[in-house]
């Protein structure tokens, strides 16, 4: 599996911390889906004090702080720093949102933000969209790695721009890439790993599932399937129908 910022994860799967019914249901799900991040929100951290804290250190994952909720550079940098402090790790999921409804990044702040922040010792994971110039500036800015959205934060819609994820998988072919947001089912997940995606980050698909940990669970096969899927090398898909059985020696009746 590649490489994120040097570290090798055990599974592709970044799961998200909120909504969950309770605590025993959250450490379920992540000992049910195998996760290896679990991304974790500054102002979620302190609305749950020290008792959400002992939480996640108990779940024995890689911890991805981010910066849910902020619109503006200032904003987003200050909390990237505030997280760096509570939870002692350089990593930081970037997210600068621009747009209200959809929650659309705004790559404008987004790429000052990141530049800012890798200057800082920060390793940015960047929650942008499938624009491959803002990608290309992302990396010049100092990102390793790209997150592009599926689709609207949690609106379980999968992959609505297919042609543009597969040609960022094309255009990045040794950066690591994470669909980030917007998946409902694991079907859609094991699709994104069937484009040669490296990870998927989750949160509402599990957390608002009837049972969350069975979904959870139900994500961790798909992922494992499309990438089998991938690594196999799928056949071409064709306008035309091809017999599945040979029809050299075959007799034909007049």
């Amino acid at each position: 599996m590649r490489e994120f910022y040097g570290v090798a994860l055990d599974t592709p799967l970044m799961l998200g911390t909120a909504q969950y019914p309770s605590p025993a249901v959250l450490a379920e799900s992540f000992q049910r889906s195998g996760a290896s991040v679990a991304t974790v929100s500054l102002r979620r951290e302190q609305g749950a004090g020290q008792d959400f804290w002992q939480l996640i250190r108990d779940l024995g994952v890689h911890v991805l702080p981010n910066t849910a909720g902020c619109h503006t550079v200032k904003e987003a940098v200050t909390t990237a720093h505030m997280a760096r402090e509570v939870f002692g790790t350089k990593w930081i999921k970037l997210e600068v949102i621009g747009e209200e409804d959809t929650l659309q990044p705004d790559v404008f702040g987004l790429v000052e933000a990141a530049r800012v922040l890798a200057e800082d010792g920060f390793e940015v994971f960047p929650y942008t969209t499938e624009d491959l110039v803002v990608a290309g500036k992302l990396l010049d800015a100092g990102c390793e790695v790209l997150m592009p959205w599926g689709a609207p934060i949690g609106s379980g819609l999968g992959l609505n721009n297919l042609f543009g994820l597969r040609a960022m998988r094309a255009h990045f072919p040794d950066v690591p890439l994470v669909i980030d947001a917007g998946l409902g089912l694991p079907s859609q997940a094991a699709q994104a790993m069937e484009l040669g995606y490296d990870a998927i980050l989750l949160n509402t698909a599990v957390a608002k599932a009837g049972d969350p940990a069975m979904m959870a669970e139900g994500f961790a096969r798909a992922l494992e399937a499309g990438r089998l899927a991938f690594d196999a090398g799928p056949m071409e898909p064709r306008d035309m129908a091809a017999p599945s059985t040979p029809v050299i020696g075959k007799a034909f009746l007049e």
